[in-house]
């Protein structure tokens, strides 16, 4: 490669430093697309040839890059280096050197346009070779003569057929003094570039390396490795160029050949290909992490063990802090407990973590059980340390200070689902798993679902009252009301003006004379609305969010009752208006606004019907007439970050599957946040 660079010397150098060559037309080299890169290069690429040895080449070629770097630095720059510190491996005994090849290689010529156009040669020539191989054998090439050449600068004054061939070679024309001083900068870049360049291949070796990992288990390989050709052109141009500036600084003329283009470029490069070396490493740990939680859970094992494995990357065990006293304690705390396991990203609100409260009360009097909060945070700043600080006091149970990402993310997020809203997963002291996501249990029962495992799901499905746990506290008169047997209508929605007519309407029914003269007690509750008719939004939120956790723990059970009104009723979230009949706890009737408001319209044509079968059977009876002859559309609004989302799911109030939509809402607070219907 050096011995034949004069040839294009006078090509590169005859228009000036400042003149832009051209390649394929009018197309600069450094404003050349990758694409049109790509198109050129891939013609000259045919089927990989596996039985080259690229391994011992490469660290031959590494070890005479990183030698010669060295004798550059103690010659030109005067700086002693050590020897020892290169840490050399030694070739497969097997190797052979492609001698023939690398001098084939070798004999090419340089400059801007010339550069690309010996750079596609030598890809040519290299064509049954892989990408990889080929910026190896490029380098090789280089290597080859470049090592030859400061050898016999070392050497060549204590060795007499040295200073033979290093005349030949012309080294002592660039050790001159007058002309090593000239020229110390352009020989101190040009070695540095070289060394540029060998990162950027031993990246691309890197790579390589990790293509025996599935690409479902690094994402981000997939994408390096599709640009590994553009990165080796880039490198192979970029020896072809530095093959010129050496023959150059060996001439007697001082001719120009400014490398600072190239250098951006191979810089850039380098820099690329180390972000995408630590993802794709990043995610083939979180990948080996994934199969060792997957197979510890699969197998009985101690809880704190779990969670250690679960928390903490290898060797790097931290202590958790206890809330109750802000010390931190040692995971050994956990050791053969029931672990409640709060995930959450750092978007909590104060209800999320009030739910729990009352489950600390219940269980700190007991050693058996302990609740840890695991905050899941991809990427860690200074102002997110300070929400968390700020969240944590407000926790009384343990809390994981682990300032880096959570060693089992995507296991949380694959296997239970987590999306980032919270969740509870409740693990035995055995480290099993008893139930993924207690805290929609936890958000309508409370203590009564204790010990929250998901069988405890099936014994409380079936509740009639389901309406209770969710009203219960949002005012003080509901409980009396309950307590009393009396009919509620709970009612809200969109649309002000049938909030307005319902409220007329279900007043004038229970004000009824014949209501009356029956002793029929009827309430309203209107959701959402404070006492001076504007929206309450806290109550609002708790209200929806506890019929979302009560669809959620009844979400594979769609063939009963319940579960089809409380479907219902979410399926309402949205519209205009809603509307639950309920006498005492029992639900009577979940309707949509329209339907039930038109029961309460007719009411002079069922009214008769009460004496002998009863208010609320008079009134469900109606109601079913009613939706026979209103038909809408019934939709269901369910957040992606919920958790796991049912593939299928049969309408609430007909006997077919509803269609699956996906839509995108933004309420102008926190960001998007996604939803499917």
């Amino acid at each position: 490669m050096l011995s034949i660079a004069q040839n294009g010397v006078s090509k590169v150098t005859s228009a000036g430093p400042n003149t832009v060559q051209h390649i394929e037309g009018e197309l600069s080299l450094f404003t050349m697309s990758d694409h049109k890169i790509l198109e050129l290069i891939y013609t000259s690429h045919v089927h990989e040839d596996d039985s080259f040895d690229v391994d011992s080449l490469f660290l031959i070629t590494e070890n005479i890059i990183k030698r010669s770097n060295q004798i550059v630095d103690n010659i030109v720059q005067g700086t002693q280096v050590h020897v020892e510190t290169i840490d050399e491996k030694p070739p497969k005994a097997s190797f052979s050197s492609p001698l023939c090849t690398l001098k084939s290689i070798g004999c090419e010529a340089s400059g801007e346009e010339i550069a690309h156009k010996s750079t596609l040669s030598i890809l040519n020539k290299l064509s049954t070779y892989s990408w990889e191989a080929k910026a190896v054998l490029a380098l090789a090439a280089f290597a080859l003569e470049y090592g030859e050449f400061w050898l016999l600068a070392q050497i060549h004054q204590s060795d007499l057929l040295a200073k033979s061939v290093a005349i030949l070679r012309r080294v002592p024309i660039l050790l001159k003094p007058a002309d090593l001083q000239k020229r110390r900068q352009a020989v101190v870049e040009l070695n540095t570039l070289i060394k540029t360049t060998l990162q950027v291949i031993e990246c691309i070796f890197e790579l390589e390396k990790l293509s025996a990992y599935d690409p479902k288990d690094v994402p981000a390989l997939a994408i390096a490795m599709d640009h590994i050709p553009v990165d080796v052109y880039w490198s192979i141009i970029t020896i072809v160029a530095c093959a010129t500036k050496v023959h150059l600084l060996t001439s007697d003329e001082d001719k120009p050949h400014d490398l600072s283009q190239y250098s951006q470029k191979i810089h850039y490069i380098l820099n690329k290909l180390k972000i995408q070396l630590i993802i794709c490493k990043k995610q083939i740990e979180e990948a080996e992490t994934y199969r060792k939680l997957r197979k510890l859970f699969q197998t009985p094992a101690e809880v704190m063990e779990v969670f250690k494995a679960l928390i903490f990357t290898k060797d790097n065990v931290q202590p958790i802090i206890d809330g109750s006293s802000n010390k931190t304690v040692t995971i050994d705390v956990l050791r053969r407990k029931y672990v409640l396991l709060f995930i959450s990203n750092l978007d909590i609100s104060d209800d999320d973590i009030a739910i729990l409260r009352p489950v600390y009360e219940g269980i700190k009097r007991e050693d058996k059980y302990k609740i840890v909060w695991i905050p899941i945070v991809e990427q860690w700043t200074d102002e997110l340390r300070k929400k968390f600080e700020i969240l944590r006091s407000k926790m009384p149970w343990y809390t994981v200070q682990y300032f880096s990402p959570v060693a089992g993310i995507r296991f949380i997020k694959e296997e239970w689902h987590f999306k980032g809203k919270p969740a509870v997963v409740v693990m035995n002291p055995q480290g099993k798993v008893e139930n993924t996501n207690a805290l929609h249990l936890i958000r309508v029962y409370g203590m009564k679902a204790f010990p929250f495992h998901k069988s405890i799901e099936d014994t409380i499905r079936n509740d009639k009252e389901w309406i209770t746990p969710i009203v219960n506290d949002i005012h003080p008169s509901i409980q009396t009301w309950i307590k009393e047997e009396k009919y509620i209508f709970f009612y809200g929605g969109k649309d002000n003006e049938w909030i307005q007519q319902f409220t007329k309407k279900a007043t004038a029914v229970a004000n009824d004379p014949f209501i009356k003269e029956l002793k029929i007690n009827i309430e309203l509750y209107c959701v959402g609305k404070s006492a001076k008719g504007g929206e309450d939004l806290g109550i609002l939120g708790r209200f929806w969010n506890g019929i979302e956790s009560l669809f959620f723990t009844n979400v594979n059970k769609q063939t009963d009752t319940v579960t089809k009104e409380v479907q219902k009723l979410l399926s309402y979230k949205n519209e205009s208006g809603w509307a639950v009949l309920s006498k005492g706890s029992t639900v009577v009737v979940t309707g949509h606004g329209f339907t039930i408001l038109k029961v309460l319209e007719d009411f002079e044509r069922w009214k008769e019907f009460i004496k002998e079968k009863g208010f609320e059977v008079s009134f469900k009876a109606y109601h079913e007439k009613v939706i026979q002859t209103m038909k809408h559309c019934c939709r269901l609004d369910i957040p992606s970050v919920a958790g796991k989302v049912p593939e299928t799911m049969k309408c609430p109030e007909c006997p077919r599957t509803m269609e699956t939509f996906v839509s995108y809402k933004c309420c102008h607070t926190d960001g998007p946040i996604n939803a499917h219907h």
